[in-house]
């Protein structure tokens, strides 16, 4: 965060995707700078102390609905913020309502792809994808999408690549997607 000029108390919520160390390692930390978040957590992940409030997400959930101002930007009229709910007992994803259609951020997608794919369509057309795709490999799943940015635990990153060039983006941390 201090890397790319991120004020720990500038932010007022946390969406974590699933318990694995690797997505929730830097959480106590950050609790330890700000205590006054509140955290999105599935239903099965327990063990977050000191935040201000902790929600626990069985059930798709909407999040925020156009009003909510962000560092320098606030959602359209016509946007909100969903949780997909926990899937698989393990994850859920986070989905962002935008006037080109629903953009699905996952974890690892553990759930499987069909399976939040599914999910987040409850919500409108899903437009993108961008996340850890691991283990994937029904590459079909994707064709329907307008922008795929596999990152973190994908595996197939070349084969999504070489399929789909026109719809991939690169990932990584602190990079900026403009949707």
């Amino acid at each position: 965060m201090e890397k790319v000029g991120i004020n720990p108390n500038s932010i007022d919520e946390i969406f974590i995707s699933h318990s694995h160390f690797d997505h929730t390692g830097g959480l106590s930390a950050f609790l330890g700078k700000n205590n006054k978040v509140k955290v999105y957590i599935p239903i099965s992940f327990r063990g977050v102390r000191n935040a201000k409030e902790v929600i626990y997400v069985k059930e798709p959930i909407k999040i925020h609905e156009n009003t909510r101002r962000f560092e320098g930007a606030s959602l359209r009229s016509n946007e909100c913020i969903f949780s997909t709910g926990e899937l698989g007992g393990i994850e859920q994803s986070l989905c962002i309502k935008t006037e080109k259609g629903i953009v699905v951020i996952v974890g690892c997608s553990h759930p499987g792809i069909k399976n939040i794919l599914e999910a987040a369509s409850q919500f409108g057309k899903v437009y993108a994808l961008i996340g850890g795709l691991h283990g994937f490999r029904e590459f079909d799943l994707l064709k329907d999408l307008k922008l795929i940015c596999p990152c973190h635990c994908t595996q197939f990153q070349s084969e999504i690549k070489s399929l789909y060039p026109e719809k991939y983006i690169e990932g990584g941390a602190g990079r900026v997607i403009e949707i």
